[in-house]
This record gives structure tokens, sequence and C-alpha cells, in this order.
């Protein structure tokens, strides 16, 4: 499976169109419904590559567009994502130079 291609549980007369979002292969329990003492069992049947998480990530990032940004009826909740997502990464990256002027009593 190559940068672009469908994954390999994708049949297009099975699925239908294919949905970015959609997980096509074999469906598993969810992490929810696991119990404390299956959950060894779990971990070792998940796909640890490099390409399977970047597959989940692309899937809950479609997952989160279609839910906030390609709504019918849109609301603020994506302008205000966006907006504090930035504030909170620019808080990180300047915290080195802010942390001298944090207000300390001294004894």
């Amino acid at each position: 499976m190559g940068f672009g291609d469908y994954p390999l549980e994708y049949d297009r007369k099975v699925h239908g169109p294919y949905d970015p979002a959609r997980y096509y292969g074999k469906p598993d329990t969810y992490f929810s419904e696991v119990k404390l003492g299956e959950l060894g069992a779990w971990f070792g049947r998940r796909n640890k590559s490099p390409s399977a998480v970047v597959g989940v990530l692309s899937r809950a990032y479609w997952r989160w567009n279609r839910r906030f940004n390609h709504c019918r009826i849109g609301n603020a909740a994506y302008p205000l994502q966006v907006i504090i997502g930035g504030a909170i990464i620019g808080y990180l990256i300047n915290y080195p130079r802010t942390q001298n002027h944090i207000s300390r009593k001294y004894h």
C-alpha cells in the first residue's frame, strides 16, 4: 500500500463509495468494551506499524472534519477550535520565554 492508495481491505463492489473516515478492516471489540483481563490480548491484535498509525490519525481527522467543518448548518465550533488550538500552540512555543516572569513569593 503506497501513499494515496485505497486500503487493501476496501472493495468497491462491497463497500460502495470510498469514505476516508471509515475503517475497512475486520471489525474488533471497541476499546470501551474491553475488559481489564483482555486488555493485553486486545493490544496484541493491533497493527502498530507507522502506516497504521498514520491511517488512524487520518480517519480521526476526516471524522472531525466532517463533523465540524463540512456540516450543513454551521456554528462557531470550528472557528473556536482553530483559534483556541492556535492560542495553546502559541503559549507552548513561548513558554520558555515567559516562565521567568511568573510571580513568586520569596521567603
